[in-house]
């Protein structure tokens, strides 16, 4: 064969090859499920796949509990080591302390029941997260308090009815038992909310009746 013929079909199958990888690589691109890493979604697709829409229901309040859980205990630590007032690093020590014993007991309840759930932070945890971690001082310590509020109102809710709506007397039984020490981390963080962001607001009050003030006097 001639020689230019030949080094004229090795470059076209080069690039049709070469066209073929970049056709397979975007296919993949495009059907990617972006939450296919997200511990969360992979739990829920398992019990899916596991449980009648009954038995599923009460999975999802376990796989939200263990949500829950995993993101107190992290966000719990990063107050006890970034926070600036002692009471707020209290605040994370009792969070990172209680959610950490409340874990183990659902981790157990979790494989008595064949419940797939995440064991590490969910991108919405993460995103939480770093959102946090970005802050310092008195900004952080408002804005955790705040997330503790924010996060145990919504748990105390989901408790309070899947401890007299579920069909499992194990999980019955267990989100009623927890619902005493939520309610005490909700006092705290409470607590702690009205200190630090009311301490914000009545600061920024201030800020401004002093620039009005300024103004009069320069007038």
């Amino acid at each position: 064969m001639n020689k230019k013929i030949e080094t004229k079909i090795f470059r076209t199958t080069l690039l049709t090859a070469f066209a073929t990888c970049i056709s397979i690589a975007a296919c993949n691109t495009e059907t990617k499920n972006p939450n296919s890493d997200d511990p969360k979604k992979i739990a829920e697709e398992h019990n899916e796949a596991k449980f009648n829409k009954v038995k599923e229901k009460e999975a999802q309040f376990v796989v939200d509990a263990a949500e829950m859980n995993i993101e107190e205990i992290n966000l719990g630590k990063l107050a006890q080591s970034q926070a600036k007032a002692k009471d707020v690093k209290e605040l994370g020590k009792m969070m990172e302390e209680d959610h950490s014993k409340a874990m183990k007991e659902l981790e157990a309840l979790a494989a008595k029941k064949m419940i797939t759930i995440p064991t590490e932070m969910t991108n919405d945890a993460t995103d939480d997260y770093n959102k946090l971690k970005n802050k310092t001082g008195d900004d952080f310590d408002s804005q955790y308090c705040k997330m503790m509020v924010d996060a145990h109102k919504d748990a105390v809710d989901k408790f309070e009815k899947m401890s007299t709506d579920a069909e499992d007397y194990e999980i019955k039984t267990w989100a009623g038992k927890m619902l005493p020490s939520l309610r005490a981390n909700l006092d705290h963080a409470m607590t702690c909310d009205e200190k630090y962001n009311h301490n914000k607001e009545d600061k920024k009050i201030d800020r401004n009746a002093r620039h009005d003030k300024n103004i009069i006097l320069k007038n």
